[in-house]
């Protein structure tokens, strides 16, 4: 398989949610019951500022779009345009960590290198900038690939709703070293 990349347009969004939603749709319930599915929406999806920063990356097989993710040099550590909470203030690289935010992959290309690829590279990308650590907040289905990836759990930051469900979602952190 032979993957490659490029930044993301505005114009490239709807292929963008499409992906997203069938990711959700189809690895989500892997690790997730119903309800806390059916709350994910809330806490994911996309962040159209990653991809007007020029920070956001498609992953393609030939012309088959099968992952999407990117980084931040804001302060947000995960979530959609609708997400409650945000604070899109640029991060400091002196003192702050760069995020990486929004990865998806196709379920039919999971386990093929494509969310190893997008953390590279975000990690280079913030490198480039001066940033010394990165951050992410994982979901359920994210955490064997970001720990194998050198990001050790910091807190947990899980969304608790008054019904009693829990979204899961665990602060990463992993310091930065050139490669």
């Amino acid at each position: 398989m032979t993957l490659t990349h490029r930044i993301a347009t505005l114009e490239d969004a709807p292929d963008i949610e499409a992906l997203m939603a069938i990711s959700m749709a189809k690895l989500l319930p892997n690790f997730l019951d119903p309800d806390q599915v059916a709350r994910s929406s809330n806490s994911m999806g996309i962040d159209t500022l990653l991809i007007e920063d020029g920070t956001y990356f498609l992953i393609f097989e030939g012309d088959t779009l099968v992952g999407c993710g990117g980084w931040s040099r804001r302060r947000t550590l995960f979530g959609g345009n609708q997400t409650e909470g945000r604070d899109d203030a640029l991060a400091d690289p002196s003192c702050e960590p760069a995020k990486i935010r929004a990865m998806y992959t196709h379920p039919e290309f999971t386990r093929r290198g494509i969310g190893s690829l997008l953390i590279s590279l975000g990690e280079d990308a913030a490198m480039a900038e001066g940033f010394t650590a990165m951050e992410l907040g994982s979901t359920a289905p994210g955490l064997p690939l970001y720990e194998r990836c050198g990001y050790v759990a910091i807190e947990d930051v899980s969304t608790r709703y008054d019904d009693g469900v829990v979204v899961p979602t665990i602060r990463m952190r992993k310091e930065l070293r050139s490669r």
